[in-house]
Order: C-alpha cells, then sequence, then structure tokens
C-alpha cells in the first residue's frame, strides 16, 4: 500500500479481515447455536475515524447532554399523553448513531435501548493486527478493561439512584418474544454477566409479568429493576399493563423508562436539537447551539398541508416515522413512489435533511465491494462507554447484508 495512513484513506483501500473467529467464539461460547440463525450479525472488517472525528462525535453528545438538561427543553419535550414520572435512573445505554461525512459527523438519531453494546465489547476484543506489512497497530477509541465492571457498576448506580442502599437481588431482561428477538443472543450474554456478579437475572416477555397487590412479580419472584429491551417505549400495549402499573407506581426500577424516552429519542426532539431558534429561546449558549445546528441534519415535521411543496423537495430528505424503531418504514425521499408518499402523508413523520453515510470497502469472496455504515456511541451520563459501527446495504442498517453486520473502530493517523 502507498497511501498516507488516514481514516478516509484505510476504509477506501484497506479490505483487511481483522476478525479472529477463535477468539470471538470463545466469548460466545454459550450462545452459538442461536448465532447460527443470525449469520450476518458481526462483519470481519474493522471501521476506521479520525481523532478529530471522535473528538466531534464527543463535542455533540456533550452539546446534546447540555440541552437534554435544560428545565425549558424538559418541559417542552415531556408532552407524551401519559404521566412520565422521574424517579432517579438517568438511561442505560444510550444510542447516539452518526454518519461520517465530509463536513464532520452528523448524529442522525438518538435511541434510547440501544442494542448490541455487550456483542460489540465481545467484538472488540477479538481483533487481529490490520495492514502487517505497516506493521500497523490497531487502537481503540475507548478502553475495554474492566468493562463488565463498569457495566454492572452503570446498573448499580440506576438501582441506587431510585433504591438508595437497598441491596439489587435480580434484574428482568424484557422485550416482546424475546427469544425471536434478533439480539436474543446478547440477552442471553446479560443473563451470564449479571449472573457472575451475584445478580439473579431473568429473561422475560411482557405479558408473563404480574402485577398484584402492589408488587410486579415473575413466576413468583418480586422484581427488583427491569432492564428494558421492549419497543412498545410508554408501555401502551395490552402486554405492558403490569410494567405500566408498576413503573407509575414506581414499584420496580425500570431502565431505560418513558422518560428516558421522551427526553432522548422521540424523534420530534430531532427538529428541537437542530433549531438554533427554538434553541435560543431555552437559553442555550450561543457555542451549544453552534454545536447542534452544525452537527444534526435540520429536521422537520413532514404535513400533508404542505403535501406538493414536500413531494417537490423529497430528494434532500429523510422521512422517519415519529413511533418508527429499528429502521422500519423509513425512506430516502429520491427512492419514494407515489402510493408510499400517499402513506407517509397519512401517517406522522419527520424529514431529516440527506445526509447519505460513508462507505467502507470488504472484500467477499475475493471481489471488492462498498458497504455503507454508521457509528453507534454507546453513552451513559454523557460519556461513551463503547463505539462500534454497522456495515449494511440498502437504505439502512439492516443485519442481513452479507460481509456486513456490527464491525469494531479503530484509529487512525488523521
Amino acid at each position: 500500500m502507498t497511501f498516507p495512513i488516514s481514516a478516509k484513506n484505510l476504509n477506501k483501500a484497506c479490505a483487511c479481515r481483522t476478525l479472529d473467529t477463535h477468539l470471538l467464539n470463545h466469548y460466545l461460547e454459550n450462545i452459538s447455536d442461536d448465532l447460527l440463525l443470525r449469520p450476518h450479525l458481526f462483519s470481519s472488517t474493522a471501521v476506521f475515524i479520525s481523532l478529530n472525528q471522535l473528538n466531534e462525535m464527543k463535542k455533540i453528545i456533550t452539546a446534546a447532554e447540555e440541552v437534554i438538561r435544560n428545565d425549558k427543553y424538559q418541559k417542552h419535550v415531556l408532552r407524551h399523553p401519559l404521566s412520565i414520572p422521574r424517579y432517579g435512573p438517568m438511561g442505560v445505554f444510550m444510542g447516539y448513531d452518526f454518519h461520517l461525512t465530509e463536513k464532520g459527523p452528523k448524529l442522525i438519531e438518538i435511541n434510547t435501548n440501544a442494542g448490541g453494546a455487550l456483542l460489540n465489547l465481545g467484538l472488540a476484543r477479538a481483533q487481529l493486527k490490520c495492514c502487517t506489512d505497516l506493521n500497523m497497530d490497531l487502537h481503540l477509541p475507548t478502553k475495554l478493561e474492566d468493562k463488565e465492571q463498569n457495566f454492572i457498576d452503570m446498573f448499580k448506580k440506576e438501582w441506587s439512584l431510585q433504591r438508595g442502599e437497598v441491596p439489587l437481588t435480580n434484574i428482568a431482561i424484557v422485550d416482546a418474544n424475546p427469544e425471536e428477538q434478533y439480539l436474543y443472543p446478547e440477552f442471553k450474554l446479560f443473563q451470564k454477566l449479571f449472573t457472575s456478579f451475584g445478580i439473579r437475572c431473568f429473561i422475560v416477555d411482557p405479558k408473563e409479568l404480574l402485577w398484584q397487590e402492589s408488587k410486579l412479580s415473575y413466576k413468583g419472584e418480586i422484581i427488583d429493576m427491569i432492564y428494558n429491551r421492549h419497543t412498545d417505549f410508554y408501555f401502551e400495549d395490552k402486554d405492558s399493563e403490569s410494567i405500566k402499573e408498576a413503573y407509575l407506581q414506581g414499584a420496580v426500577v425500570i431502565t431505560p423508562n418513558p422518560h428516558h424516552h421522551a427526553l432522548y429519542a422521540n424523534k420530534l426532539n430531532l427538529i428541537t436539537l437542530s433549531s438554533e431558534e427554538e434553541l435560543s429561546s431555552f437559553g442555550v449558549a450561543h457555542e451549544t447551539r453552534k454545536i447542534l445546528f452544525n452537527g444534526i441534519p435540520h429536521t422537520r415535521k413532514v404535513s400533508s398541508l404542505d403535501g406538493e411543496k414536500w413531494w417537490s423537495e423529497r430528494k434532500n430528505y429523510f422521512f422517519k416515522p415519529l413511533s418508527g424503531y429499528g429502521g422500519k418504514a423509513i425512506y430516502r425521499g429520491d427512492k419514494l413512489t407515489r402510493k408510499v408518499w400517499n402513506e407517509i402523508l397519512q401517517n406522522e413523520y419527520v424529514a431529516q435533511e440527506l445526509t447519505p453515510p460513508s462507505l467502507r470497502l470488504i472484500r467477499r469472496d475475493d471481489k471488492d465491494e462498498n458497504l455503507k455504515l454508521d457509528v453507534r456511541a454507546y453513552v451513559y451520563e454523557g460519556e461513551i462507554q463503547l463505539l462500534a459501527t454497522r456495515l449494511y446495504s440498502g437504505q439502512t442498517t439492516n443485519f442481513r447484508t452479507p460481509g456486513g453486520g456490527f464491525s469494531p473502530v479503530f484509529l487512525a493517523e488523521e
């Protein structure tokens, strides 16, 4: 290779396969059967970012967290019909998703129950040297030592913020039909992790939880805490009735919970966070407003009253449903048909300025191809715990792309 060692050039020209499958299989030894059904969960190729890109992502996250703590912002966004109490927990594994552009990282979304942190921890530890002819070392953007202890301490802190010094004895990982979820292997990893630290752990469908005599229980066991992976963000489904009652009465500690989703992940919040005018009305500092205005693609709410105007400008936008998650019902404007457009106008959508993802070269079956990538920062209390990327083809991340899936992040010289 003769190109300069920069993140951009490495992603563009280096197709090295850095994954040590033996190390990864050892980490995942108890869930190997589940992985056979998920062949595109992990990519064999790493992604590179520059130190400057990392610092810019940190600035955007810090600025967003500053606004989210703002009292006027909170009054503005806590508008869901559900009375949303706040008991203290900060919300585990906030997911800040970025596209890398020529003008710097762009925050395209914030997710509450962002999955994949424990899977990506094992993936990052199972990497070999890249570009051996350059004798190039791989430098991680975050330290991996004691990361399991850090994750456990996070959950214990969430517990203590609501329960004080009372001991935490058990946790229920909750999702609908958990064994059918694509990231079910991670649930089993978390169960193993919690158990190794002396915390009993159950993997539970919400309809298996019982609310009775002001207690939330599972098969006769009173539940202390819920690690919430359910996408029924406000506990509106019938199957979530027991959780909702327990949450409203403070009978169980839930993280992340509806309060966190309302503050962070409601897609209407992207409109506010990308609006200098709205942020100024909240008294947000000029420098913070500037960081967010430049770091978040401008987002607006779609109105059927301006349907034809939106249609004429559609190629400049990505359209996302307010209640969507996991890339469902998301459309790139230049790919829209009139039929789909009419469906968008009949539902609630936001439109985000089109910010194409960057590309990563991979080699598959002795052929080179480029996949799209986004960067996910797992964040707690405003600090990045872990960085990972997702490689994919198509409009959104999908874990169906050969050669794609979760990919580790490494720092390059520039």
